[in-house]
């Protein structure tokens, strides 16, 4: 049994995709093996489940990416919608806002304040065009009424490193694997971009706080292809909710500052529709096209 994930090896993807292919196979008694197709902002490994036997035998591990993709590519060899059916949601990682020392705003109000009277004169990173560090960037601009320069670089890495440098000045990036950089003082962290406070941060407040109805966010899950009979669907829908349950997996994601999902495959659905019209209007709003 696969579970094929649209990322390199050690990345969120590939480490959800692990967690939930050692639960699987250690409930069901099936060795599940992780492959990480990785290209095209994960719709190399979507095209390859959407194409694959419906028997349960080859699970997506789906990404925020995916929703998005909808819109951000004009011509996709699927339609994830109808071609990927949904199984479980696992989690959602909140981004967060990040300056660099040298920007005086301590706050989202602070910042939205100098944005405002610095017009143009702020860049801002991201991974790359569409990534959700991006998108979520391109909600915050949108939903403001602010002005920054977008920046794009070639993966998440590259971006914090100008980051850290002053190079740039504001990044939306996941909070895995930011956390060191501003506790230490490196980088200053103004808000999480998730609805409620992260539960890794307590002490951090959401830019919703500060602009109503303000949501970005990354999350994972699981599909399969669309013609998967629902007994099997509903069969790893119970196996992946009582893994959600497990206090050894919940601490696991939690220690990726994953938010526990959960829930049944019409949930999961809903998010997923939820999504792709919502960065939809995002990605028209803002004129975002693949470099």
């Amino acid at each position: 049994m696969r579970i094929i994930g649209g990322a390199p090896a050690g990345g969120g993807i590939d480490i959800v995709a692990r967690l939930m292919g050692q639960w699987l196979s250690e409930r069901l008694g099936q060795q599940f093996i992780i492959e990480n197709r990785a290209g095209a902002g994960t719709n190399i490994a979507t095209e390859a489940v959407v194409r694959a036997a419906p028997d349960g035998y080859t699970l997506l591990l789906a990404f925020s990416s995916n929703a998005t993709n909808a819109t951000f590519y004009e011509r996709l060899n699927f339609n994830f919608i109808r071609d990927i059916k949904p199984v479980a949601s696992v989690m959602r990682v909140p981004n967060i806002v990040l300056v660099h020392p040298s920007v005086p705003a301590k706050t989202i109000p602070e910042f939205i304040a100098y944005a405002k009277a610095n017009p143009g004169k702020i860049s801002m990173a991201s991974g790359g065009m569409g990534t959700p560090g991006h998108l979520s960037g391109e909600l915050f601009k949108m939903t403001t009424g602010i002005n920054l320069v977008h920046v794009p670089y070639r993966g998440s890495a590259p971006a914090l490193t100008d980051l850290l440098g002053g190079q740039v000045q504001v990044y939306f990036p996941g909070m895995t694997g930011t956390i060191e950089y501003f506790r230490s003082g490196k980088l200053r962290a103004l808000a999480v971009t998730t609805a409620t406070r992260a539960q890794a941060l307590p002490d951090l407040p959401t830019v919703g706080e500060f602009v109503p109805g303000f949501e970005a966010s990354q999350w994972y899950g699981l599909g399969a292809p669309k013609d998967t009979p629902a007994a099997i669907v509903d069969k790893l829908n119970k196996e992946i909710n009582a893994a959600l349950a497990d206090p050894k997996i919940k601490d696991r994601l939690s220690d990726l500052g994953g938010m526990i999902l959960g829930g049944s495959p019409a949930d999961f659905g809903k998010l997923i529709a939820d999504d792709t019209e919502k960065w939809g209007k995002v990605i028209k709003f803002a004129g975002i096209k693949p470099e």
